[in-house]
Formats: C-alpha cells, sequence, structure tokens
C-alpha cells in the first residue's frame, strides 16, 4: 500500500492526526472536497482582515496540555469573547452577568439580580419542566427568556420552543459580577494570521489533495492506504443503512463595507424572532484590526439537507440512538477511526476537537 494512513478531510481532527502521525514517521496522505485546507476553521485575507468564512472561532480551553501544543503553531492574541445581544431597540451584554441584570431591571447589587430571579422562577410554579421553554422559564424566569433566549434559540433550531425538549438547556449559567468574559476557561484567544496558517503548519511534508472526494479516490485507488481515519459524516459513509442523522446547517451573507468599524463588537446577537438571521460578526475585532474597511457575515441557521454543510448535531434521543447503531458498526471495521463533530456525531468546541485527536492516537 502506497501510504500507512488516509486522512479524510483537512480540519482540524485530521490536521493533528497526520501532523502527529508524520512526526511518528508514518507515511500520510490527506484529502479533502473541498478547495481548501482547515475545515470550517478555515480564514481568508480579505485586505488584511482575517476572514473566518464558516463562522466566528474563538479558541478557548482550560487544558494546558491542548494550550501548549496549539502554541507550538501560532502565536495567540489577547481576544476576549464578550458578545451583545441585541433585542428590538435594547443592548445587552453577554453571557448574562450584572451588567445584563442592570440594564434589564435597573438594579445595581447581586442580591437584588438574584432576588428577582428568584421572584420571577418561583411565582411560576414550574417543577418538571416538559420543554425548552418550561426549563428556561425555571431557570431564569421570563424576562430573560422572552428577551435573550427565545427568539435566537427558535432561529437556531428551526422549531417553536415548547417543541424542543428540556436537556437541550440543562443550566444557564447566571454570573452575578460584571464581567462580560463568555468563556470561563484560563486560556483564550486567536490564532494571529488566522486558522488557516495554523493548518498549513500542521501539515507541513505532508501530501495533501485537495478538491478529492472520498469514494472517487477509492474506486481508483482501492488499496491505497492501510488504514483510514474519517471525519465525514459516519452515516454518509455507511450509506445511510440505518437513516439519516440530522443536522442543524448554518448559510452565511459575506460582506465588506467602505467603513472602518460597523458593530463596534466582533459578536452581536439578534434575539428578536423577527430578525430573520441569528448574530453578526465583525471579522477584524478579532485581531484588534484598523483596516478602513471591515468585513460582516450575517448567520442564518436553517434545517440541513444533503448539498448543504452539516454543522450541528441534532443530539435529541432519535439521532442519539441511531448514531449508536453506526458506532456499532464501525467496530467491525478495525482499520477505520472514526473523527471530529461529523464522525463522532457531537459538537467539538476546538480544544476538544484536539483533545480527542490527540486521545485517539493513543489508541492505535
Amino acid at each position: 500500500m502506497a501510504y500507512d494512513f488516509l486522512i479524510v478531510g483537512a480540519g482540524l481532527y485530521g490536521a493533528v492526526c497526520a501532523h502527529e502521525l508524520n512526526r511518528r514517521g508514518k507515511k500520510v496522505l490527506v484529502i479533502d472536497k473541498r478547495d481548501h485546507l482547515a475545515g470550517n476553521i478555515y480564514t481568508e485575507d480579505v485586505h488584511g482582515i482575517q476572514v473566518h468564512r464558516y463562522g466566528a472561532h474563538i479558541f478557548h480551553t482550560s487544558d494546558k496540555e491542548v494550550w501548549e501544543y496549539i502554541n507550538r503553531f501560532a502565536e495567540f492574541n489577547q481576544y476576549v469573547n464578550s458578545p451583545i445581544a441585541v433585542y428590538r431597540d435594547e443592548l445587552y451584554n453577554l453571557p448574562f452577568n450584572m451588567n445584563t441584570f442592570s440594564k434589564m431591571w435597573g438594579i445595581r447589587t447581586p442580591q437584588e439580580a438574584q432576588d428577582k430571579i428568584r421572584e420571577q422562577v418561583t411565582s411560576l410554579h414550574i417543577e418538571n419542566p416538559k420543554n425548552l421553554e418550561e426549563q428556561a422559564l425555571s431557570l431564569v424566569g421570563p424576562d430573560i427568556y422572552e428577551k435573550l433566549i427565545k427568539g435566537y434559540t427558535e432561529k437556531q433550531w428551526g422549531r417553536d420552543c415548547r417543541d424542543l425538549p428540556a436537556f437541550i438547556i440543562r443550566r444557564l449559567p447566571c454570573r452575578f459580577t460584571y464581567d462580560n468574559n463568555y468563556f470561563n476557561d484560563r486560556y483564550q484567544g486567536i490564532p494571529i494570521g488566522g486558522y488557516t496558517a495554523v493548518v498549513e503548519k500542521m501539515l507541513s511534508g505532508i501530501e495533501v489533495r485537495l478538491g478529492t472526494e472520498y469514494r472517487s479516490l477509492m474506486a481508483q485507488e482501492p488499496d491505497i492506504a492501510e488504514r483510514i481515519i474519517y471525519t465525514g459524516c459516519i452515516d454518509e459513509y455507511y450509506d445511510y443503512m440505518y437513516g439519516t442523522l440530522q443536522y442543524r446547517s448554518v448559510r452565511f451573507e459575506t460582506e465588506e463595507l467602505p467603513i472602518p468599524n460597523y458593530q463596534g463588537n466582533a459578536v452581536v446577537n439578534y434575539t428578536d424572532r423577527a430578525v430573520p438571521y441569528t448574530r453578526i460578526i465583525e471579522h477584524k475585532h478579532f485581531e484588534f484590526g484598523k483596516q478602513e474597511t471591515t468585513v460582516i457575515s450575517r448567520e442564518y441557521s436553517q434545517e440541513w439537507k444533503p448539498g448543504l454543510e452539516p454543522y450541528y448535531p441534532v443530539n435529541d434521543e432519535k439521532n442519539g440512538a441511531l448514531y449508536e447503531k453506526y458506532a456499532e458498526r464501525a467496530k467491525a471495521d478495525p482499520n477505520i477511526l472514526f473523527g471530529g463533530r461529523l464522525g463522532k456525531y457531537r459538537y467539538y468546541d476546538m480544544d476538544k476537537v484536539i483533545r480527542a485527536a490527540l486521545d485517539d492516537l493513543q489508541k492505535i
């Protein structure tokens, strides 16, 4: 066989696997059906602005080993994710913190905020939440739910909150400090120069074929590699033999504007159901850009269908049970390792992708 490993997908999981295997002397081929590296963390330089083509990616982790690992391939800036929520003509800080509560209720102290939430939750008498709406109301009350959760969630999932299972929102953390940092992790930032450069460094010295479909390659060279690491959809690999796993997809409208600053923040969520998009990303703010132009992306959540990019697994009981069938089937193929968000049918933050890749490699 020409290669020890064929890695299907040049995203972060595949790149980490390829880098580590190559470092251990294995002969590796990486393929990707897209015409670029880096999968969904792909960034494109537009007049000096690193544009996140598939949505905002902010690296954050409390795993020191993973942080040190990713820093081999990039220098990170000190970006802190502090999104803004817009509800009609009102602006709120996220995550839910004292700045949010002060703006919403005109209060100042943590005790006042806690009392307000407790008062609203208690008045509803919800003991066993039957759906997402009741779950959210039982955690934070109607004011926060109506303005900051309901519309955004319904746009994300394409369903009424009363038709979504309660377990989707197991908790809604409220911070009773004036802290707008969205993440609690010890390490956070954006790689200077973008994520594509990170993956390029990981894949340095490794053969990569872009615009290459897995099935087409295998039809031409069925014995090309001894083992396969597959980061595509696991149900597609098995020709949907048990049925099709569900996903949510995202459509992006990206435009360059002849102004230096459009919204003053990298991430602005639109929580009113009447606004068709979920959020607007202004990419230059991830790297504190000073360019005379700016690039923004509006994000529209939509139901996935073949031909669209699958983004978020629909992790309900039905799809979970279906995935388990595929995972059990995969055990019969010891020469194939499924990984990443599509191979594992799981939403991963980037640090968890790296950790999963490193851990999976230890097994093989």
